[in-house]
């Protein structure tokens, strides 16, 4: 079998979805995509065509290996979107070829279902809303809901946003009770100083977890944090590769890991990443605000990989505004969420069936989505 073609769809809401065609009529599908940087992307993606064109695509370590390590300069998020997506869809043809899901040929499945969780709140969560919403995420059966936490915060801030942040989660955890789950993303929004603040103050809430509670850059600011909490951290959605996540594992300052399986190099890459992690007794919650065929990835990984507690998925997220989760798919019941949880897939591959005629046609549009510029009120520029 060889590889025989590879198409790019860049379509609504802000995804990139990859089709690799074969020659005895296997085709896998993968989403390379890097929100904001889709075109960007897609010109990564198109770059490496030119060596898998005519390769056998069961040869998934293979491949990744050649265009890893291949081009003298690794990793990083655009090329690490690329491999990822390009990953997806070999492991999508493999499982297709074998007639059986990609979690039977990554060691088979240790769990019987995938937990989920709802967002709400959108990009600046407005207290009026909060409650709400997170009802409506539990009355559809969600045992966990995430929201942002903030909206900009400077190096040093008022304590007046402390308290905004403190009353928008009481207005939560008041709506659903004390046994859901309430995950608050940091986002990258918060800068040391201001992180070390809102940790000590949120304790009383019984937090999930805080994520992101400082940028990936200043991972070293993780070990004073964790010293003023108990409440888990979890970070990891900006990282790449065993190499980017092994100095965080050691330092032991992280209570789960949020690999992105379109980020940080696919499902196998991910799954090394999740037993690195295990080694170290840290959970993995993987990060997919993204489509339905990286979902369908985080799921074939989570399915085979013991330290998994809960997956992040999109529908209804506030970026998807014309198009939803589920909209580019022939079987969306595939994600049926029951009691906050989905069902073992057991179609072959990834597990979904692709609407190519509806993808093709909204390529015809594409998008051109960027993450927003906020400023703080002296004009200087604000972490989104």
């Amino acid at each position: 079998m060889k590889i025989t073609d590879m198409e790019l769809f860049l379509i609504e809401p802000r995804w990139l979805f990859l089709k690799i065609s074969t020659d005895e009529g296997i085709a896998g599908w993968g989403e390379p995509v890097l929100e904001g940087r889709a075109a960007t992307t897609k010109a990564a993606v198109e770059e490496l065509k030119s060596y898998l064109i005519g390769k056998n695509p069961l040869k998934i370590e293979d491949h990744f290996q050649v265009l890893y390590r291949g081009g003298f300069y690794r990793g990083g998020p655009v090329l690490m979107s690329a491999l990822s997506g390009i990953e997806q869809a070999l492991w999508d043809i493999k499982g297709k070829y074998f007639k059986a899901p990609v979690y039977e040929l990554l060691g088979g499945a240790v769990r019987d279902k995938v937990k989920v969780y709802g967002w709400i709140g959108g990009d600046r969560p407005s207290e009026a809303d909060l409650s709400s919403q997170a009802k409506k995420q539990i009355q559809s059966g969600y045992q966990a809901v995430k929201m942002n936490a903030t909206e900009q915060l400077n190096y040093i801030d008022s304590y007046k946003k402390i308290d905004q942040v403190l009353k928008r989660v009481q207005t939560v955890r008041e709506a659903v009770g004390p046994d859901i789950g309430i995950a608050l993303d940091f986002h990258g929004r918060v800068h040391k100083t201001m992180a070390k603040i809102l940790v000590k103050e949120l304790e009383p809430f019984r937090l999930m977890f805080i994520e992101e509670p400082v940028l990936p850059e200043h991972q070293e600011a993780l070990r004073e944090i964790a010293r003023m909490t108990t409440i888990p951290i979890a970070t990891g959605e900006r990282m790449y590769t065993r190499w980017g996540f092994k100095e965080l594992l050691q330092q032991g300052y992280v209570d789960i890991i949020q690999p992105d399986l379109s980020h940080a190099g696919g499902i196998f890459e991910t799954r090394k990443i999740s037993a690195m992690a295990e080694a170290y007794d840290i959970a993995v919650a993987p990060h997919c605000p993204l489509g339905p065929i990286a979902l369908a990835s985080c799921f074939q990984h989570n399915i085979c990989t013991p330290n998994f507690v809960i997956q992040e998925q999109s529908l209804g997220i506030h970026y998807n505004f014309d198009v939803d989760l589920l909209d580019y798919l022939k079987n969306p019941g595939v994600f049926s969420y029951q009691t906050g949880f989905v069902e073992l897939p057991t179609a072959p591959g990834l597990g979904i069936e692709v609407n190519e005629e509806k993808v093709r046609e909204a390529a015809k549009k594409g998008h051109d989505w960027h993450a927003p510029i906020w400023r703080h009120e002296d004009g200087s520029y604000a972490e989104w």
